[in-house]
């Protein structure tokens, strides 16, 4: 089985066109960008709390690994080249290559692989979901501390303290939404 052997994208628009994956991916991006402008400062730490890690985890998992990335990558592009995209309305290279490029480069792998495995039908059932959403979860996290550990020379107990500990329980729920609104999704679509 490939990759891409089946998405809800391609369950609900069977052979896209160029044309549909545009529209897709223009869709996604401005998705993205609004849910960026969700975001609550976490006093004492660059990372905000947003909810463009909701956004990731279903667009990934919703369109498939290579739509999502293709989705992300164009996401990225525009707010590097100067959209007020990022959270905040803010927007250039500085995002990528500061505190929070961890996060978005975390957002980037987590949408290649929650696609694949939403490729292998692991999106349809709700434990499975789950396991999906926390995995991508996991990988933002990931590369988020590692890099904001690196980039700011913070200690471990710091770098946990800003940029894991605040965001649990808005993840917890970002999760849950995830996890299960794409298998009641594709029993709708199933029938």
């Amino acid at each position: 089985m490939s990759i891409s052997a089946i998405s809800l994208r391609s369950a609900v628009f069977g052979r896209a066109s160029v044309a549909t994956n545009a529209f897709l991916v223009s869709a996604g991006v401005l998705a993205l960008a609004l849910l960026a402008q969700v975001a609550l400062p976490i006093p004492g730490s660059p990372i905000p709390v947003t909810g463009q890690t909701l956004g990731v985890l279903l667009i990934g998992t919703s369109y498939g690994a290579t739509l999502g990335i293709t989705t992300f990558l164009t996401y990225l592009f525009i707010g590097i080249a100067g959209a007020p995209i990022f959270a905040g309305g803010a927007h250039g290279l500085s995002r990528l290559t500061g505190a929070t490029g961890g996060y978005l480069v975390g957002m980037l792998v987590a949408s290649f692989v929650v696609g694949a495995l939403a490729g292998r039908k692991w999106d349809q059932r709700i434990n499975k979901a789950l396991f999906t959403m926390l995995l991508g979860d996991v990988i933002i996290f990931s590369f988020g501390l590692l890099w904001l550990h690196a980039s700011l020379g913070k200690s471990w107990s710091w770098t946990i303290a800003a940029g894991f500990t605040p965001f649990i329980i808005g993840e917890v729920l970002k999760v849950a939404i995830a996890g299960t609104s794409l298998p009641l999704v594709w029993r709708f679509v199933q029938k």
